[in-house]
C-alpha cells in the first residue's frame, strides 16, 4: 500500500487528535456494500500481531490484516480535501468495480 502525502498528513494529524501519536489508521475489508465488499476504518495505538503495516511520509502508519490485505495489495490511499467532498480515496487496482461513494467495490 501506497499512502500519498494528503492521507499522511490526515493520519498523523488524527492520531495526534486521538491521543495515539504512535498509532495509525486500521484499514479492512467486509463484505458488505453496494458492490459486494466495503472498507473499514479505526484509528488505533498499535498494529496487531500479523498486521501489514505501512508508512508514509513523516511516521504516518497503515495497519491491515492478512484476509484484507489480499483484496487492497497495491492500492493507493490518498485523502480528498477538496470543498465538495471529504475522504479517503483508494486506488484499488484489484477491484473490477466499485460505487458511487467510493467506500465499496468487487472483486
Amino acid at each position: 500500500m501506497t499512502i500519498s502525502e494528503n492521507a499522511a498528513q490526515l493520519i498523523r494529524k488524527m492520531t495526534r487528535k486521538n491521543a495515539i501519536p504512535g498509532g495509525g489508521l486500521r484499514i479492512g475489508i467486509k463484505a458488505g456494500g453496494c458492490s459486494g465488499l466495503s472498507y473499514t476504518f479505526a484509528w488505533e495505538g498499535e498494529p496487531r500481531e500479523g498486521d501489514q503495516v505501512f508508512e508514509g511520509s513523516e511516521g504516518a502508519r497503515v495497519f491491515i490484516d492478512t484476509k484484507s490485505y489480499r483484496f487492497i495489495a497495491g492500492t493507493t490511499l490518498d485523502y480528498d480535501t477538496s470543498l465538495v467532498s471529504k475522504g479517503f480515496i483508494f486506488h484499488n487496482p484489484n477491484a473490477k468495480s466499485s460505487c458511487g461513494c467510493g467506500t465499496s467495490f468487487s472483486i
